[in-house]
């Protein structure tokens, strides 16, 4: 795969103008006091992973709609903390997986909370959290990128977005885990959630953000054949008048957007051969990121991105961050 996108030089300096809804605050605000409204009513169920050196929870909390969310929780075996936790969202078509599956981050001595990925699972990590909320009447292509897409209110993210909120707050009321020390992270979709938690959630002490999709939604569908923009192409193909409403819907939605409320210190992380989540959509978001902020970038790779090289990365940067 030969480079695509802008040249590194355009991409450190690209700044697009992007349409931001004038109710964007208001639209957050309302729809994480309705989230909220229900009891997060967090549990924590200890089960085997097969590993001496790592304890593990079966999690379940509400998440929007006071839908019950699954997760893991990850701990270094037999501590008491009070422990950093890395809070981290999945990729596309995956869900949480099996209980063995991804401890990292516990066995660099944090804890580590993995949310599921509501109504997904159909790729390669399996889901035990349905998408319960079903919108009537309005269309759809497979997948979940277009999902309610035309309005925000019903649009698939919205219920996402406000499950991975909650699940910062259901990873803070595990006993072990220190509060004032939450770092998200995710890669791909977990990427671009994580950027929308980082932007609507105070206080947070990090965000690890790798190779992320869902953002500069308006360039990524005429940029790249690849899926799962693709799903919103195939979509606009055969609704040709819910183009500029689907675009609106997006745009509350869009990392590149909500890049710019962020606060919390940052590393991202880029390919530029990347045609899933192009370079240039990355750059979209990173350039207008609120907080202090760093960007890897692997020129020869592809939606892989750095892989082994960048969790040594990823590693090193918690080490400095949370001592």
């Amino acid at each position: 795969m030969a480079f695509f996108d802008l040249p590194l030089a355009e991409l450190r300096q690209y700044s697009p103008v992007l349409a931001v809804p004038d109710d964007l605050d208001a639209f957050w605000e309302n729809t994480l006091a309705e989230t909220r409204a229900f009891d997060l009513d967090p549990t924590f169920e200890p089960v085997d992973n097969g590993y001496t050196l790592v304890d593990s929870y079966d999690v379940t909390f509400s998440g929007f709609g006071g839908q019950r969310v699954k997760g893991w929780l990850h701990v270094p075996a037999g501590a008491s903390g009070p422990l950093p936790v890395v809070v981290e969202y999945v990729g596309y078509s995956g869900g949480r997986g099996l209980a063995h599956t991804r401890v990292t981050y516990a066995l660099a001595g944090y804890a580590h909370f993995v949310m599921d990925s509501r109504g997904q699972g159909w790729g390669w990590a399996a889901s035990d959290t349905p998408d319960g909320v079903v919108e009537s009447g309005l269309a759809a292509a497979p997948g979940v990128m277009t999902r309610g897409i035309l309005d925000p209110n019903t649009y698939y993210y919205r219920r996402m977005y406000s499950d991975a909120v909650r699940a910062v707050e259901a990873a803070k009321a595990f006993p072990a885990v220190d509060a004032d020390r939450v770092v998200v992270a995710g890669v791909s979709q977990g990427g671009g959630i994580t950027i929308a938690v980082s932007s609507l959630v105070e206080g947070l002490t990090g965000a690890l953000v790798d190779v992320p999709f869902l953002c500069h939604f308006e360039r990524a569908i005429t940029l790249t054949n690849n899926d799962p923009y693709q799903e919103i192409v195939r979509y606009l193909r055969r609704n040709r008048p819910n183009a500029e409403q689907a675009y609106r819907t997006l745009s509350y939605f869009d990392g590149a957007v909500l890049a710019a409320r962020s606060t919390a210190p940052a590393l991202f992380s880029t390919a530029l051969m990347d045609q899933t989540c192009p370079p240039s959509t990355v750059f979209a978001a990173y350039n207008r990121y609120g907080g202090e902020k760093s960007i890897a970038v692997y020129p020869f790779n592809e939606h892989e991105g750095g892989q082994e090289h960048h969790e040594v990365e990823r590693l090193a940067w918690l080490r400095e961050l949370l001592g």
